[in-house]
């Protein structure tokens, strides 16, 4: 149970994307992100990034990071988003597998060491990174409501998470 336990242990846990000190990142040698799209950089049910996400996604350009988003949503979906940003995205990833996290990986052409994943869910974005050996970063979902799926996957998150806290894994709420 801990071992499970551990690969759903974020390495940062922080409220919003905006509150990840990308300097900080850098200092750890980080060149890249892959990050989630739905309740990680907006809402599900939003089409388009605000104007607060732009202006993240140009300091992210700014500071000569790479991002790629990986989205367990379809194409339509990830597509209608990304691509008026011009940023690169997987979708139908099937988080947690491997597959996508090393594919944005070698199109970012970083080594795992220079690689961060953020998002939103334990068991998709934590889980997949940690699989990997990535530095994970888990956000707050930015909605409150969630699609049908996720539904099931929170409530399997507030069991490991409540058996962490037990643990003294982790301190932050949730």
């Amino acid at each position: 149970m801990v071992v499970l336990l551990k690969m759903l242990l974020p390495d940062l846990h922080v409220d919003t994307i905006y509150d990840i000190d990308l300097d900080k990142l850098k200092e750890k040698g980080i060149k890249g992100i892959i990050t989630d799209l739905d309740n990680t950089l907006i809402e599900w049910d939003r089409p388009e990034a605000t104007p607060e996400l732009i202006e993240w996604l140009q300091k992210i350009d700014q500071k000569g990071l790479k991002v790629v988003v990986v989205s367990n949503n379809n194409e339509q979906r990830v597509s209608a988003f990304a691509e008026p940003l011009k940023i690169p995205f997987i979708h139908a990833a099937r988080k947690p597998f491997n597959r996508a996290f090393k594919q944005a990986q070698r199109d970012m052409q970083l080594s795992p060491h220079e690689v961060v994943v953020v998002g939103d869910q334990l068991f998709t974005d934590v889980l997949g990174g940690n699989r990997l050996d990535l530095f994970t970063i888990l956000v707050i979902p930015v909605a409150q409501n969630d699609g049908f799926f996720t539904r099931f996957n929170r409530k399997l998150e507030r069991i490991a998470l409540s058996a962490m806290r037990k643990r003294g894994m982790i301190t932050w709420e949730r």
